[in-house]
């Protein structure tokens, strides 16, 4: 009996050998198309920069970014409960899916009454650090495509803000100390204390407090870090990219952008939303979530 294997393997080799040469020359004519029309790398730089002064307080790039964004989120969210329906549609139809959406998601991870009660924190923070992963994709945001002059410096006038290490930081400050704002509430001054001063416990105790203390210091490093390391890297990214090849072959970069700014927003709002919720039960109790 003849082995017919090698001639079911000859479409697949065609097929393969096929893709090969179309892949050749899609990179053959976009090399051709990024020579003749180059696109001009602008610098990246770690630090925003300020625009303007007002009453000798700076105002940088990611502050006007920052507050378009606020001003986008306020119209949206105003628009859609500007006239509640019992049937929504439209507008109110997707901002209640949304507020539905993280609702139910406060709730799995931090039990139902809690679960509302930390759930502006945890809506804000991810609706707005996800508005401004977004926002660096628009045209005009991106690559700091639109200049103002500032004295003798030419400056970008957008910045995405979570590529704003002073943004980000303001951000981890503020979840943090509202970590320690419900956890003296939920178990009360001698109860968040004893959390990081555990003198009754022995040498084991210490050390425990030691840990915890570190523990809640380290917390502002990474989140401000983390969110900010990612968005600049990304910033960074569709920056150098257009350089090397034609715009066509920054789509896929962007869509990876878009992507990962979901992924950070929701990294960071249900980081906070855990510790909270952590911070919370009494040291050495335990609560059941209702």
């Amino acid at each position: 009996m003849m082995d017919t294997a090698p001639s079911r393997e000859e479409p697949g080799k065609r097929t393969g050998n096929t893709t090969l040469v179309a892949l050749a020359i899609l990179g053959l004519v976009l090399l051709i198309i990024g020579i003749f029309f180059p696109v001009t790398l602008e610098p990246v730089e770690i630090s925003a920069k300020a625009v303007t002064t007002v009453a000798g307080i700076p105002i940088t790039n990611s502050m006007i970014t920052g507050w378009i964004t606020l001003i986008i989120l306020a119209v949206v969210f105003g628009l859609g409960t500007r006239t509640m329906q019992l049937i929504p549609t439209g507008l109110q139809n997707l901002v209640e899916w949304i507020i539905e959406a993280l609702v139910g998601l406060a709730e799995n991870v931090a039990g139902r009454e809690k679960g509302r009660e930390f759930f502006a924190l945890f809506a804000t923070i991810f609706l707005y650090v996800l508005a401004n992963n977004w926002i660096e994709l628009l045209p005009g945001f991106t690559n700091a495509t639109i200049y103002v002059q500032h004295g003798e410096e030419r400056i970008p006038l957008f910045r995405a803000p979570s590529a704003d290490l002073n943004f980000t930081l303001a951000l981890a400050l503020t979840a943090v100390f509202m970590v320690q704002f419900w956890s003296i509430k939920h178990t009360g001054w001698g109860g968040w204390i004893g959390k990081f001063i555990n003198l009754r416990e022995g040498l084991i105790g210490f050390f425990v407090g030691l840990l915890e203390t570190v523990s809640e210091v380290s917390r502002v490093i990474s989140f401000s870090f983390r969110l900010f390391g990612n968005l600049f890297a990304g910033d960074v990214l569709l920056s150098v990219i257009p350089s090397l090849v034609p715009w066509v072959v920054v789509l896929p970069f962007m869509g990876l952008e878009i992507f990962v700014g979901v992924v950070q927003a929701l990294i960071f709002a249900l980081l906070t939303l855990a510790f909270v919720t952590m911070a919370t039960i009494p040291h050495g109790g335990s609560e059941h979530a209702h």
